[in-house]
């Protein structure tokens, strides 16, 4: 007789697959991430200017892990008591939306017309261009659909705009997702990246500073491409990115073409500097969280369990810059005179020992940085008798 009942043998239960070794480290940085951030807080986005601006900083562990972990920063600022004084206004904001449509409207036939006269040479602008559609659920899901778009488009060998695409790129071990304006690509499989930008092109010149601004910021775009095009035959990255601005003081788009092999150059070495952002949680007290809902002092004491590298140029780039710059005056470091000041002190981190140094209280007379803080205050002693002793000044 069968020892199954009539009915057969029980259904059989599929064993449960242990998660690989591969998934458990990054769902469990997930995890950690979200429990920094708090376990109620969406993760705020990292753009490409932030990015830019966390690759001109490498050694900010601070900034690496609260960008990794997806915290807003001028949130976490406000409840510091240092709210961030810089940001653009809801006016620029939709200035520039309205200059951006602008410039896409009809297909992109401006834009295109623009980028052939920069970069086409003696080629006709098309007529048309293909426009593809790159929605998708979240921001993998976009991030595979660009993707995809820029792999059918290049092996299409026509004309293709996309609007807004989504880009993927990995920084200190955890994903950002990136949004450029617009990306082109050519017949011939060159994928251009576009920065649409509502500051004034004057006499085909623009502002040095926003024109850099803007170079850092085309540079992760064309890292993140970059990563793409290895995927795809016949695909090339230009280096070179058209940068749309209004003509003069009127709205009208202008273009110019600006080269960012260097700064895409010196931001991927800093991005491989920078520390990965589980190495940096893991060395943090048990219960650190950097959730707004935290009062002051908890949030204090989380930010400073990680350690920060300030300089005067995180104030125009960094939202936690006035909370880490008044951190720095109180502790007296020299890190707040500049990152020059700072190289050229060697081992003498604070303003109070570089004062004794040069009083000859402290200090090897031997090392080479003591003898000139010396020197220079000897002289400085000179000069101040030399007027306070001598005649009117001619």
């Amino acid at each position: 007789m069968s020892e199954y009942p009539a009915g057969g043998p029980p259904p059989q239960i599929p064993a449960t697959r242990a998660p690989s070794p591969q998934s458990r480290p990054a769902t469990t940085l997930r995890q950690r991430l979200a429990e920094l951030r708090g376990p109620a807080v969406a993760p705020h986005p990292l753009d490409a200017r932030a990015l830019a601006a966390l690759a001109a900083n490498p050694g900010c562990k601070r900034r690496a892990l609260l960008d990794g972990a997806g915290v807003d920063k001028a949130v976490l600022a406000t409840a510091l008591g240092s709210p961030a004084a810089f940001g653009q206004s809801q006016f620029a904001f939709v200035r520039g939306n309205a200059f951006e449509a602008k410039v896409k409207a009809d297909g992109g036939t401006e834009l295109l017309r623009l980028l052939v006269e920069r970069l086409g040479g003696d080629a006709e602008a098309p007529a048309t261009a293909a426009v593809p559609d790159l929605t998708a659920a979240g921001p993998e899901g976009r991030a595979a659909r660009t993707a995809l778009a820029l792999r059918e488009a290049t092996a299409a060998g026509g004309w293709a705009l996309l609007d807004h695409p989504m880009l993927a790129l990995e920084v200190a071990g955890s994903p950002a997702y990136l949004e450029p304006d617009a990306v082109v690509v050519h017949p011939d499989g060159t994928w251009t990246v576009v920065e649409i930008k509502s500051f004034p092109m004057i006499d085909s010149s623009a502002d040095a500073a926003k024109v850099g601004a803007a170079a850092r910021q085309s540079a992760v775009y064309v890292l993140a491409l970059e990563r793409i095009a290895a995927k795809t035959e016949g695909a090339e990255v230009a280096h070179r990115v058209l940068l749309v601005c209004p003509k003069d003081f009127s709205n009208l788009p202008t273009a110019s073409v600006v080269d960012v092999r260097k700064q895409r150059a010196v931001t991927s070495r800093q991005l491989t500097r920078l520390t990965r952002v589980e190495d940096i949680a893991a060395a943090l007290p048990e219960g650190t969280t950097f959730d707004p809902g935290c009062s002051p002092e908890e949030l204090g004491t989380a930010v400073e369990a990680v350690p920060a590298a300030y300089a005067p140029e995180c104030l125009a780039a960094c939202e936690l810059a006035f909370h880490c710059r008044s951190k720095a005056r109180a502790e007296g470091a020299v890190e707040s005179l500049g990152r020059s000041v700072r190289g050229e002190l060697g081992g003498l981190t604070t303003v109070a020992g570089v004062l004794a140094a040069a009083a000859g209280k402290e200090g090897d007379p031997a090392d080479p940085t003591v003898a000139a803080l010396r020197r220079a205050a000897a002289l400085r002693a000179e000069a101040l008798a030399g007027v306070e002793g001598g005649g009117p000044c001619h």
